[in-house]
């Protein structure tokens, strides 16, 4: 199994407990704002990625003027006139584990400030440009729940025509990538073999996944959490892996 669908799984577990935490509006409104911004356009009619986070986000039943407020974020469009810039930062993990933040703010200064005090304080390093970036590549990735082998052949005969480069499959659960370019084909694909996808991104897929013992995983997921927690933060990816053990440890 491969560290992304690792890293997938646990990223599902996490946005299930957010719900439960009530923040499933603040995940929601942050892929708003990145599709927005990739897609440099607040229609959706146009922007095909944000088409899709906003059916998620209507599917939650997310108020229409917090999407509106996150799309305008996106354009750089804030109150008092304030414009943003998309920044990435990179770093490390307590263990060695590389981890990349996307990041949209109105204040740099702020943000590198609250970024660089959250690896410290969990025994990270913040690094410089180009430090772990090269770890990672982006990708179009298509998430597959509760299919049976049959359909997963389906899919995959399908999804190579599409574009599909590479698969994952455990316990049941499919999950597709390609080139990002291939985003909305692959999903088109899955949909017409009679199957709705759990998730459809264009994200950052590790090269070389690092294995983590349970002390430097846990402290490793915790650095992860804070992170995301800070209000600038939009996405972060690392190549971290953790043993099923360290999962629940955690709580995953």
């Amino acid at each position: 199994m491969s560290g992304h669908s690792k890293w997938s799984t646990i990223k599902h577990k996490k946005a299930a407990l957010d719900s439960k935490r009530g923040a499933v509006f603040t995940t929601l409104a942050r892929e708003v704002t990145v599709a927005t911004r990739a897609g440099n356009s607040g229609d959706p009619a146009m922007n095909f990625r944000l088409r899709l986070i906003m059916e998620k986000a209507k599917a939650a039943n997310m108020p229409g003027e917090n999407i509106d407020r996150a799309i305008k974020k996106g354009l750089g469009i804030g109150a008092g006139g304030a414009v943003f810039e998309e920044i990435t930062y990179e770093g490390y993990g307590p263990g060695g584990a590389a981890i990349m933040l996307m990041a949209l703010t109105d204040n740099r200064n702020r943000t590198a400030a609250e970024v660089r005090s959250t690896f410290s304080k969990a025994g990270g390093n913040l690094g410089e440009s180009g430090s772990v970036g090269w770890m990672f590549e982006s990708k179009a990735v298509i998430s597959v729940d509760e299919v049976t082998e049959e359909q997963a052949e389906a899919i995959e005969l399908a999804a190579i025509d599409a574009g599909a480069d590479d698969f994952t499959s455990e316990e049941g659960n499919l999950e597709i990538s390609g080139a990002p370019s291939s985003l909305k084909a692959l999903l088109d694909c899955v949909k017409e073999q009679g199957i709705e996808p759990s998730n459809a991104v264009v994200t950052m897929v590790p090269s070389a996944p690092m294995a983590l013992d349970t002390e430097r995983a846990i402290q490793t997921m915790r650095l992860i959490d804070k992170i995301e927690e800070l209000d600038d933060i939009q996405e972060v990816y690392t190549n971290a892996e953790y043993t099923d053990e360290a999962m629940e440890a955690y709580g995953l």
